[in-house]
């Protein structure tokens, strides 16, 4: 039995992958790990509260970590705060980190490096698999979820907020990857196959925020739930935002 963490985003990839994972008997995924906003209590770089991924995990049935992360951080932080957190899973006989990354070469590499530090391995259910056939796989099994962020080089505000449908794919600009592997979109999944019941929200206000120029990827500039890639350059960028409401929150 391969005892693994799963490095979770709350998003279509994650899903997909640990769907896949799921069938395979040889796995056991002890945690769903997320890195999370200390200051804002939401899901790093994609803006979910954190009370929807603690009711999505919940649905899914399996523990939920939070790795509280501050609001800018360095490498060197993130990189220490990782080490440490992977050195305790060790304690629990986890082996295994499971990703959700897709064709990045220099991001794989780089977590694959940084786990090796610690004699953790990594697994990534979903490496090379066609982007669009994966799409309409996540489609076609019954997921369903809503855009909550998407990055301004990319794509316009129209398509934060809507659903993640065969609509959606076909609005797409040409250049943009289906699976937004580039960071050109984030989601959250709020219901499917591995869900017990949904995850209920309202949505709230769409938001644009700029980001502050860093050095760093374009998929890590996007997101920071899994080791930042060693590819870096500097961005000034910003996002759309599409804010989730916990129904028990609405007024």
């Amino acid at each position: 039995m391969n005892k693994a963490i799963f490095n979770w985003s709350g998003g279509k990839d994650s899903s997909l992958s640990l769907y896949y994972l799921k069938k395979d008997p040889q796995w056991q995924i002890k945690y769903l790990m997320t890195l999370v906003n200390e200051s804002y209590q939401r899901i790093s770089m994609h803006g979910v509260r954190v009370e929807l991924l603690e009711q999505q995990a919940e649905s899914i049935g399996i523990p939920l970590y939070k790795l509280l992360v501050p609001e800018q951080m360095t490498m060197d932080v993130y990189n220490r705060l990782m080490k440490e957190t992977l050195e305790q899973f060790k304690k629990e006989d986890i082996h295994w980190a499971v990703f959700g990354d897709i064709f990045l070469e220099d991001l794989k590499k780089y977590r694959e490096e940084q786990l090796a530090k610690v004699e953790i391995k990594g697994h990534f259910p979903i490496w090379k698999k066609p982007t669009f056939q994966l799409a309409e796989d996540f489609i076609r099994l019954g997921f369903q979820a809503i855009i909550v962020c998407v990055d301004g080089r990319y794509l316009e505000k129209s398509f934060v907020g809507r659903l993640l449908d065969k609509d959606f794919l076909k609005d797409l600009p040409q250049g943009v990857d289906p699976c937004g592997e580039n960071g050109e979109y984030h989601s959250f999944v709020f219901d499917g196959p591995l869900f017990r019941q949904p995850v209920n929200f309202k949505k709230g206000d769409i938001v644009y925020k700029r980001s502050k120029p860093v050095a760093c990827s374009p998929k890590e500039s996007s997101s920071l739930n899994g080791f930042p890639s060693v590819m870096t350059q500097s961005i000034d960028t910003g996002c759309w935002y599409c804010d989730l409401l916990p129904v028990d929150t609405c007024v």
